[in-house]
């Protein structure tokens, strides 16, 4: 194993832990203060509210391009990533949503477009309008995809129908993009959301989807190809 790799999979447990620690806070109040966690619940337009909520569908995505390249490919290092990112993103989904359910928030609201919750500097109550002037680290929203670095339908087809090395190229240029995106949404939780517990967890996706940034741009290089543009 590379160094790069096992720096990734240093991070991985890392966000893991602070995963852990954050269900606990967040069933204790959050804060630490001993007050219940209802009497703080976020309101259904919150920072807090619309990151779980986006981030949960964010995070569904990944899970689901990991366990289509280990279908597609016999390449340890590949296959070995793909299970850390599934089985990391799938955890920390079950959070989010969970957070959801604790504060007594619906998981889908039906007039919030995504990512509304990053339209505004304090991230509440704002009603969804839009990305306001928030950096999102050169991710993009491509058409036909719901928020930043996720993939289209037909570039998960396409991910379904490659094989060997084509099919590890393009998951790693897909997951690149769908990383960017996850790091720049955590970064804006990590700014705005008023929840101590979810803030760490933020902090920790940051600090992990780097790693793997980088392991992924060695990865692509080794397969003569780059993350695109």
């Amino acid at each position: 194993m590379s160094r790069t790799y096992l720096g990734a999979g240093a991070a991985v447990v890392l966000a893991a832990l602070f995963a852990v620690g954050a269900t606990v806070a967040a069933a204790n109040g959050g804060d630490g203060d001993g007050g219940s966690a209802a009497s703080r619940a976020p309101s259904l337009y919150s920072a807090d509210a619309g990151f779980a909520r986006d981030m949960a569908v964010h995070h569904q995505q990944a899970v689901e391009m990991s366990f289509i390249v280990r279908d597609r490919t016999k390449d340890e290092a590949v296959r070995g990533l793909a299970y850390d990112i599934a089985n990391t993103q799938a955890n920390q989904r079950g959070m989010l949503l969970g957070w959801l359910d604790l504060w007594g928030l619906p998981k889908v609201v039906a007039d919030e477009p995504p990512m509304s919750w990053m339209g505004s500097d304090d991230g509440h109550d704002m009603g969804g309008h839009g990305m306001g002037g928030h950096d999102m680290g050169g991710a993009t929203t491509k058409p036909g995809a719901l928020m930043p670095g996720m993939a289209t339908k037909e570039e998960l087809e396409r991910l379904g129908s490659a094989e060997g090395r084509e099919a590890e190229v393009l998951y790693l240029q897909l997951m690149t993009d769908h990383h960017k995106g996850g790091v720049a949404m955590a970064q804006g939780c990590a700014s705005q959301c008023a929840t101590p517990a979810e803030r760490k967890l933020a902090e920790g996706m940051v600090a992990a989807q780097r790693s793997e940034l980088t392991l992924m741009a060695d990865m692509l290089a080794q397969r003569g190809a780059a993350p695109r543009g």
